[in-house]
């Protein structure tokens, strides 16, 4: 399969979402003055467009270009990554959102010292926020470098290094306040790229006559009864995606944004609802990619069926105008993700290293987008779904834990909450490196360790618990104020 749109069209595309993503981020500069404005943007994003925020950043490459490959070659299997993305912010708004902003700390990090009364838990919790943000970061510039090189022609390091170079930029102008402004504009974007060209798509195909499905066949995956691989396959994957969201430090940094809990729940709300909305178009996507795009499963490039699919449709103008649209949206997904990221990182790497000040938040931004930009040029990946699936499980095996009993339970101590968090790295992370080392020696990977969340999430929930109760140390002096402080709602708390 080649690419059959002109160059100069992936270019045009290219080139206006970055300059829409500087001038953007420019306008939030001149409103960005305070370090309130850089690490939280003051505490004042209004729901709706917190959540429009909320959702350019989480709909990751993972979103645009994996979900339809996925889609394209495991069929109804797929479709746990769009329902596990969805219904993590489902568990966010019963359980997180409201407490974690009532909280008042800036970041994950603030919020452990502030609930455990410990400097080691607050650094360990530094460093596994670090490493979850930078592993997720590269997905989204293996995903640019995808898309510059389909579209352009250009090496995929180009791709890469362009992300990171405007994301600074963005980031370093105006932190969170500005980046707020550019996610809240990059959503609907993306969301409109991909819903105009299925349209066009689907009303000429309804026009001409054609079953867009080939008769039903593109919804033929097989016709074989699950086995029990499939089964364990699907229930680990949806926990990393359920627990995992609860952990995600670009996201949970959102919360902090809001004016008070309430708000923080109305945003989760709303994100339910533009989630459930953005994901109808990736689906379809990967579906009419299953009867016009067959070839790319083969070839081991399924990722790239959103970008391909509309030139393959349309010829002319109007097939390479509606692959530019569909590029401008990948290329938006990278940004914005990326940006929140980045944002969020830097504003840990600050208050551990830098002293929370503005000066040591720009330094800290380009730190955090540094080592992701080498990882990225040291590896090479396409499955983007699946790569960071494997993120939300480690999330899911370290952060999970110490944010849902930090919230509910009393006996929480520090110790317990290390421990669970080093037992869920050192078991999740261990997992990877072993399925990625059998992976590459050619050998089959268990499907326990492909999808290791439904055994490591227990496993540092439980030693988490069992260290609490059992081993050093006791529960911080003022656990009880500080979980009244998480529950009351604001409007009980003023006189």
């Amino acid at each position: 399969m080649t690419w059959e749109v002109s160059p100069g069209v992936g270019y045009a595309a290219l080139a206006a979402v970055t300059a829409a993503t500087l001038l953007i981020g420019a306008y939030g500069l001149r409103i960005s003055r305070t370090t309130g404005d850089f690490y939280v943007a003051s505490r004042t994003v209004k729901p709706w467009w917190n959540a429009s925020a909320i959702g350019g950043e989480y709909l990751s490459a993972a979103s645009f270009l994996g979900v339809a490959g996925l889609v394209l070659v495991s069929g109804a299997d797929a479709l746990w990554f769009p329902i596990g993305y969805t219904a993590g912010y489902l568990m966010l708004l019963l359980f997180v959102a409201a407490p974690l902003r009532r909280s008042g700390a800036y970041t994950v990090p603030d919020f452990a010292r502030a609930r455990l009364d410990s400097l080691p838990a607050r650094r360990v919790t530094s460093l596994l926020v670090v490493a979850v943000g930078w592993l997720y970061i590269v997905p989204q510039l293996h995903g640019a470098a995808l898309t510059v090189g389909l579209t352009t022609g250009l090496p995929g390091w180009a791709g890469s290094a362009a992300v990171v170079v405007i994301v600074c930029l963005s980031v370093l102008s105006g932190g969170m306040r500005s980046i707020t402004f550019v996610q809240a504009f990059q959503y609907w974007l993306k969301l409109v790229a991909l819903a105009v060209p299925v349209l066009f798509i689907l009303f000429r195909l309804g026009a001409e006559g054609v079953s867009w499905t080939s008769g039903g066949a593109a919804f033929d995956f097989g016709g074989q009864s699950p086995g029990a691989d499939s089964v364990y396959r699907n229930i680990s994957l949806s926990i990393a995606l359920l627990c995992g969201t609860l952990g995600l430090p670009h996201v949970l940094v959102r919360f902090y944004t809001n004016p008070d809990g309430v708000s923080a729940r109305r945003t989760t709300l709303i994100v339910l609802g533009l989630l459930s909305v953005f994901y109808v178009f990736p689906t379809l996507y990967g579906i009419l990619g299953r009867t016009y795009l067959p070839a790319l499963a083969a070839e081991g490039n399924a990722d790239a069926t959103v970008l391909l699919l509309p030139a393959q449709v349309f010829d002319g103008l109007l097939g390479d105008l509606l692959a530019a649209f569909v590029t401008a949206g990948a290329f938006a997904a990278f940004l914005s993700t990326s940006s929140g990221l980045i944002v969020s990182l830097a504003g840990v790497i600050s208050q551990e290293f830098f002293r929370g000040s503005i000066s040591g938040f720009r330094a800290a931004t380009l730190l955090a987008a540094a080592v992701p930009l080498g990882l990225a040029l040291l590896t090479n990946t396409q499955a983007l779904a699946g790569s960071v699936g494997m993120v939300f499980a480690f999330t899911a095996s370290t952060l999970c834990p110490l944010l849902l009993l930090g919230i509910w339970w009393r006996r929480l101590t520090a110790a317990g909450a290390v421990s669970g968090m080093l037992a869920g790295a050192l078991l999740c992370g261990g997992a990877i490196i072993a399925g990625g080392v059998l992976s590459v020696s050619g050998s089959a990977t268990p499907v326990w360790l492909e999808q290791p969340a439904a055994w490591t999430v227990p496993a540092a929930f439980a030693v988490t618990v069992l260290v609490s109760l059992r081993g050093p140390g006791a529960v911080p002096a003022g656990t009880g104020r500080f979980l009244a402080r998480l529950h009351t709602p604001e409007r009980a708390m003023r006189p």
